[in-house]
This record gives C-alpha cells, structure tokens and sequence, in this order.
C-alpha cells in the first residue's frame, strides 16, 4: 500500500510540475502576444499619425498657396471646412427625425410646413441680419466665431431634444442653426476681400473656399450617417458640438485685418446716405446676377423634392435597384456636380463672372429641355449632376460679382439680401416640385421637367434682352459722348449718385493693423467686361494690407 501511495504522489507532484509548466508557458505565451499587440497598435498608431499628419500637411500647403498664409486666406478656407462639416453632420443627423421615418404622404406635408418655415425666417431677418455686420465690421472675426459658438450650444440642446421628441425645441433650434449658418455664409462672403491675396482673382479664391467645404462636407456626411446608425442621432450632434465650438475659437485667431474700421456713411454734402436706397440700386450687373442664380435655385430645389418623391413613389427605377440605392446615386451625382463647379471655378482665369453666371444657367435651361424629352434613370442623374455644377459655379461669380461692385460699407447687407432671394428661390422650385411630383405615372418626371425646362428658357431670354438692350444703350452714350454747352458744363442732376459710384470713390481708409498700416487704395467703377483679374494700374479691390 505504501508503494501505491508512493507512485500516486509522484503522479500528483508530475502532474502538479506540468500544470506550472503549461501555467507559465501560457503566461508566456500571453505575454509575448500582449507584447506584440502592443507593438502592432503602436505601430499602427504611428502610421496613422504619419497619416494625419501627411494629409494635414499636405491640406495646409492647399490652403496656404499662393500668398494665402499671410493675408488670412488659408485660415478662412479651413474655418469654413469645419463650418460645412458641421452643417454636413447636423443635416444627416435631423434627416431621419424630420423627413425619411414618414409615410410618403405625410412626409409631403411634413416637408412642405419645414420649407415654408425655413423661408420665414431668411425673408423677416435678411433685411436686419446685413445691416448689423455691416454696422459692427470691427468685430468681424467675433461675429462669426459667435455664430459658430451659438451653433455649438444649439446642437447640445437638440441633441437632449431628440430623445423624447420635444418639438418645441427641435425645430426652432433646428432653424436657428440654419440661420446663423447663412449669417456665416454673409460675414464670409463679405471677408473676402479683405484676405485676397494679390496673385488670386476674386472668383478663384470664393472657389478654393467652395472647394474645401464641399469635400469636408462630403467627408462628413457618411461618416456623421455612419455614426448615427451606430450611437444614434444624438450622440453625432454631441461630436458636432465639439466642432462647432473648436471652430469658433479659430475665428477668433483669424488676422485683425478682417476686421474693418466703422466708417459713417457720408455723402458729399455731409449728409447720411439712406441704406436701403443703396440696397435698392445695386446696380444692372450685380441684379442681373442675381436673377440668373435665382433661376438656376429654382431648378435646384425643383429637383431635390421632385426626384425624391418620384423615387418614394415608385416613378422612377432603374436596373432593380432599391430605393435608398437610387436617393444616393442622385444625391451624389449633385454632390459631384457641385465639386465639379468649384474645381472648373478655380481654374477660371481672365474671365468675367457675370459671363460665367448665364453660361452656368445656359447649361442648365438646355441639359433640363434634354431630360424632359429623354427622360431616364440616367436623364434624372445628368440633370442633378448639372443642376449642382451650375449652381455652385454660378453662386461662386456671383460673389464675385458683389464683392467686386459693391463697397464694402453695404456689402454685407448687400449679401444678406442676396442669399434670401436665394434662399427664397430655391423653396419657391421646391414648393413647386412637391406640386408635380402628385402627377401620377411614369409621365410625371417629363411633365415636371418640361415645365421648369420652359420656365428657365423664358428666364434666359428675358435675362439676355435686358442684357443687351443695357449693353446697347450704354454703347450709344459712349459714342455719341458729352453733349456740348454754351454756358459750360452742366451742374449734376439731383439726387443721390449710383451707388458702385458713391461707394467706390471713397477717401482712404487706414487699417488699424499696428505699425506699418497703410491706406486703402482707392476703389473705382470698372467696366462691366472687365476680368476678374489684376485691375488696371496694379490696384485690385482689397482691404488688406498684406495683399
């Protein structure tokens, strides 16, 4: 019996020595793989900060080219990528809550009230919103790092108003951070010239910042849809907040040239001049400007809410795709359009923005007849892809067109006008596109197309004939020249001068920029055939002094 229980011990003791040995084996074998996990995600975690630190090096050589680093450009161009990604996220974020989770036909209605609202408050503070910047241009950068702060804070509180579906929160916030968003989109717009570099043209440089923006915005979105799918809506708009308020201290840190002094708007006989006589007589090239970007916002929103119903609706398939399969071929079909139109805007050199305006609506009144006639799944895709190249290059020289007639003193009243007749516009096309997408069919995309292909004919033409009878009239003035008079020349006709008359032939203007400032060139009327180039006798129409 003792030699049983003898062997059964050292039985024990071995299996007791190869348990430890598998035991520390085990352990070994689990430390080497943490060990090696570790030096993997390290090794990963580098490369992916080379990576970062590639691309935003690479983006920053982009953004600061061309003299771009000195006078605030570069800065402005990524200030408004984070705007965009911002707006992007929000977007995809409130998508589902406010349209995508309803009955077709309670969404038409759901989506007409939500367009009505969004015109209200463009068409009631437009008016006020201008005159403010315009008032306050020394406090620019705070003006917009407001705007991108207040945005930050809206977000956080519809993100608590999405959970219990409070109504009375979402929407009005959800209106408010479309509001400051084109409040932005003004002080940006009216910024630019102050930042303009002396080797870029005006319609050059809006197209850079377009460009930026729409591939941040494009970067976004997915990754906001994503990030929906995966945390809920709520949570995306918590990250947008974070965004928004690290963009708002970026304006803050934007050059003190942006900043413009407040001058008293003075006539010459010491007088203050009204201002909505000013925003009334923005001259024949800025207005005919403005006309050929409205129609071409009608054919935008006309075609977001027509091809979106006629797809929930069953009215257009193609090749048994799904439907969210198809809203995203056409949503990304306009989305490279718009792409395309910034990148074709930026390579623009040498000619003049109002002509590339009524060749951008050119394009589209003739692309939208072609789809009526031959209307397709493939039709529907080269219209939106064209709708979103026209209107982005065409809003690009409309800025242009602004920034380059219109003194600085209204010019950002002058562009809150501006982007509520847009903004107006583009409800108007789709108030229009909800009321034929109701055609029932497969005739209702050419019906609804043939429409508002005959409208844009009808707005072309009338926009050419005024065109040329201007042109015409301003021909024969010039030769015919000054009438002689016995008794000398005759005194100026009462009332107030044009206003790119007034407003261009300033006095100088000092830059409160520290030492070395120097005055502001004087601004002068340039010939409407003029290119978006070097002005003549080296001048261009800047505020900076770094230009």
């Amino acid at each position: 019996m003792g030699d049983g229980w003898n062997r059964a011990r050292r039985s024990l003791s071995r299996a007791a020595r190869a348990t430890a040995d598998a035991g520390r084996g085990t352990f070994r074998a689990g430390r080497t793989a943490v060990r090696t996990t570790a030096r993997a995600g390290g090794a990963a975690a580098k490369g992916t900060a080379r990576a970062g630190r590639g691309v935003r090096g690479a983006t920053r050589r982009l953004t600061h080219a061309q003299g771009a680093d000195r006078t605030g450009l570069g800065r402005l161009i990524e200030l408004t990528a984070a705007h965009s990604a911002g707006d992007a996220m929000v977007t995809v974020a409130l998508a589902g809550t406010l349209f995508f989770g309803l009955p077709v036909d309670q969404a038409r209605g759901q989506v007409a009230l939500y367009l009505l609202i969004t015109m209200v408050p463009f068409a009631v503070l437009a008016p006020f919103v201008g005159p403010v910047l315009d008032r306050f241009r020394s406090g620019r950068r705070s003006i917009m790092a407001g705007t991108l702060l207040a945005r930050g804070l809206l977000c956080w509180a519809m993100a608590a108003a999405i959970g219990p579906a409070d109504g009375l929160t979402l929407f009005p916030a959800a209106l408010a951070v479309l509001v400051l968003s084109k409040a932005y989109n003004v002080s940006r717009a009216a910024t630019m010239p102050s930042v303009l570099p002396a080797d870029i043209g005006l319609v050059t440089a809006n197209a850079r910042v377009a460009l930026f923006a729409l591939v941040s915005a494009g970067v976004a979105a997915p990754v906001a849809a994503g990030l929906t799918a995966w945390a809920g809506a709520e949570w995306v708009l918590r990250g947008t907040m974070v965004i928004f308020i690290a963009a708002g201290v970026g304006a803050v840190r934007l050059p003190r040239h942006v900043d413009a002094p407040d001058l008293e708007e003075i006539e010459e006989g010491g007088a203050t001049r009204p201002r909505w006589r000013t925003l009334l007589n923005i001259g024949p090239v800025v207005t005919e400007a403005v006309r050929a970007n409205a129609a071409i916002r009608v054919l935008s929103g006309f075609l977001v809410l027509f091809l979106l119903f006629l797809v929930k609706d069953g009215n257009l398939r193609g090749s048994g795709l799904p439907e969210e399969a198809l809203i995203a071929i056409l949503a990304g079909a306009a989305g490279a359009g718009g792409l395309l139109g910034a990148a074709v805007a930026s390579w623009v050199r040498g000619r003049p923005p109002q002509v590339i305006v009524l060749v951008a609506l050119g394009l589209a009144t003739a692309t939208a007849a072609v789809s009526a006639i031959f209307f397709s799944l493939w039709a529907a895709v080269g219209i939106a892809l064209v709708a979103g190249f026209a209107q982005e290059i065409g809003k690009l020289a409309l800025d242009a067109v602004v920034q380059r007639e219109i003194g600085e003193e209204v010019r950002s009243s002058t562009f809150g006008v501006v982007e509520a007749l847009l903004q107006i516009a583009w409800v108007a096309g789709g108030l229009a596109g909800l009321l034929f997408s109701l055609w029932s069919g497969r005739s209702a995309g050419p019906v609804g197309l043939g429409v508002v292909a005959a409208a844009l004919v009808a707005a072309l033409a009338w926009i050419l004939i005024r065109r040329r009878r201007r042109l015409r009239a301003r021909a024969g003035a010039v030769f015919a020249g000054p009438s002689p008079s016995p008794a000398g020349p005759s005194p100026s006709p009462a009332g107030p001068k044009p206003f790119t008359d007034v407003y261009r032939a300033r006095t100088e203007d000092v830059r409160a920029d520290g030492p070395g400032a120097r005055p502001e060139p004087h601004r002068e009327s340039y010939p409407e055939s003029h290119s978006d180039g070097p002005r003549p006798g080296g001048t261009k129409p800047l505020t900076n002094p770094h230009g």
